[in-house]
């Protein structure tokens, strides 16, 4: 990773910016942001980088057509079916965008479980890296026409990190309508000053980001806040800025001062298969363990076992995602249960020597385990 004063070596770049930052204020879509946009990657992919582009709009591109006067909807089906028209209409504008300046769009659309099954994550990396061999400016969204309402990325910043990580990318630049993270939110006070580096992400952070951001957005600071946090656990720097700043994706490729907020890359990084348990798949419950099982498995590195158990909460079955809290109810890892909730209550705080043969005393394995503290 090249350091501040030198920028960012040539490699490979994803940008992402969101349905606020190329939508007018009635929700048509912007095609002077795109254009703005498609020429600054040019210049980036003229400096020698590859360039992933991660865009919303889709619905807002299609409410637009179908009726521009009425207010957005928010039910799944129709927010699917408004998808479907929108899609197209914004790779149009995407497309023209680009050729332009003599570069090619390349439609890609994804969704969680490219990221959860390892034949069909190699199977969208290997496709994003042909696209970019072949010099296509991949330009990518979630597949939300066919998104499943308990299965889906919510919004396209956890989408953006994840495609970062699949393609091995330097930077994740996440474009917004604000400067950067701010240490007021802009919402509510005009005083706040940006926050330039962060090099580990909190609570406190995170309490300044607050919750989702416009209305015809699914994101906001806190949701590019958690992207930047994948990124940084998988080894790539993120940078959040301005949409509208003049060459602000040059800036920020160049590392330039007071442009947006850079977040420095962990040291160590998730390998693809913890960072997918981490991050991308949903918990569908919670297991409390005891100050002993907590230290087992943050300090030494062990698979939770029946006899740490205190309590569960959610009805999770095997293979299910779930969160591990300590016994004040603060969430410290998170894994792949082995046991369904129902077995894990009957068995919890059981030894090995007390249970059945037929029953086993590990209930998440540590190559399934995520330790977030």
């Amino acid at each position: 990773m090249s350091t501040a004063s030198a920028g960012t070596a040539a490699g490979t770049v994803v940008v992402k910016i969101g349905t606020s930052s190329l939508t007018t204020a009635d929700g048509v879509v912007d095609a002077t942001a795109i254009e703005k946009l498609a020429a600054e990657v040019a210049e980036a992919r003229a400096a020698g980088h590859r360039v992933v582009v991660v865009s919303s709009g889709a619905i807002a591109a299609g409410w637009s057509a179908l009726a521009p006067d009425q207010r957005r909807p928010s039910d799944l089906a129709t927010l699917q079916a408004v998808a479907a028209v929108g899609q197209h209409r914004l790779m149009q504008v995407w497309s023209r965008c680009l050729e332009q300046h003599g570069l090619v769009a390349g439609q890609v659309l994804l969704a969680p479980l490219d990221f959860v099954h390892r034949s069909q994550y190699l199977h969208a990396r290997q496709t994003l890296a042909r696209l970019l061999e072949l010099g296509v400016v991949p330009v990518v969204n979630e597949n939300d026409a066919v998104a499943d309402e308990e299965i889906r990325f919510g919004d396209n910043d956890r989408l953006a990190a994840l495609v970062a990580h699949l393609v091995g990318a330097e930077v994740l630049v996440l474009l917004t309508d604000t400067a950067g993270l701010l240490t007021e939110d802009p919402r509510r006070t005009s005083t706040g000053s940006l926050i330039e580096v962060v090099v580990e992400i909190d609570h406190e952070l995170e309490r300044i980001a607050g919750g989702p951001g416009s209305e015809r957005g699914s994101g906001g600071m806190g949701s590019k806040l958690a992207a930047a946090k994948i990124a940084t656990w998988s080894g790539v720097e993120a940078v959040i800025a301005d949409a509208a700043r003049p060459g602000v994706l040059a800036a920020v490729l160049a590392s330039a001062p007071g442009v947006g907020t850079r977040f420095r890359p962990r040291e160590r990084r998730l390998p693809a298969r913890k960072l997918w348990i981490a991050f991308a798949v949903g918990a569908s419950g919670t297991i409390v363990v005891d100050a002993g099982a907590r230290r087992a498995l943050v300090e030494r590195g062990r698979s939770l076992l029946t006899a740490g158990v205190l309590s569960t909460r959610g009805a999770f079955a095997v293979d299910d995602a779930v969160e591990i809290a300590d016994p004040e109810g603060r969430v410290f890892a998170k894994g792949l249960v082995g046991q369904s909730a129902a077995d894990v209550d009957q068995w919890a705080g059981r030894r090995s020597d007390q249970l059945p043969d037929d029953v086993s005393a590990e209930v998440v394995h540590r190559d399934d385990l995520v330790v977030l503290a």
